[in-house]
């Protein structure tokens, strides 16, 4: 699903003139490899920066290290900062992250497989809170996959509210 879901996204982004860049936590590259799988999507594709230590989200992305402190990578919150963070750093009309708990292990209180996709855009932001049973590599390609969907939708519909 994952190579089709990135060729409708270059495909719609390359239709509207946009681009997109990716913050990575949780899938830790695998979104960016995900999208640079298309050929020809150099016309769409910014680049991502993988921000897996939790002090890089704030050095690299401009989230706020407050709020990391108070609520931790893995939050709506974050997730949307490091969206918003890489648009703005990346110079990309839309920005995509993910962060979550790929597991064996919970982490700051959110079991395995739970994680957030968030999308900022020209006109606003978008965080979806998910989950997944599986072992780590599910959990990553599920993040994947909604995370390019988040997009495909916000890209075809027009905008990233609602």
């Amino acid at each position: 699903m994952t190579l089709g879901l990135a060729r409708e996204v270059h495909e719609a982004l390359l239709e509207r003139g946009e681009t997109v860049a990716v913050a990575e936590s949780l899938t830790g590259g695998a979104l960016g490899a995900a999208l640079v799988a298309v050929p020809g999507v150099s016309a769409t594709f910014r680049g991502g920066v993988i921000a897996y230590a939790t002090g890089l989200k704030a050095e690299l992305l401009g989230v706020d290290a407050a709020l990391l402190a108070r609520r931790g990578p893995v939050d709506p919150e974050v997730a949307v900062a490091m969206a918003a963070g890489v648009r703005r750093r990346l110079g990309a009309t839309w920005g995509l992250a993910t962060t979550g708990v790929a597991g064996p292990d919970p982490q700051d209180g959110h079991p395995p497989g739970a994680f957030f996709v968030a999308l900022a855009g020209p006109d606003g932001s978008r965080v979806e809170a998910l989950a997944r049973d599986g072992d780590r590599a599910a959990v990553r390609a599920a993040a994947v996959d909604a995370a390019l969907a988040l997009l495909r939708t916000a890209v075809t519909a027009g905008n990233a509210s609602g």
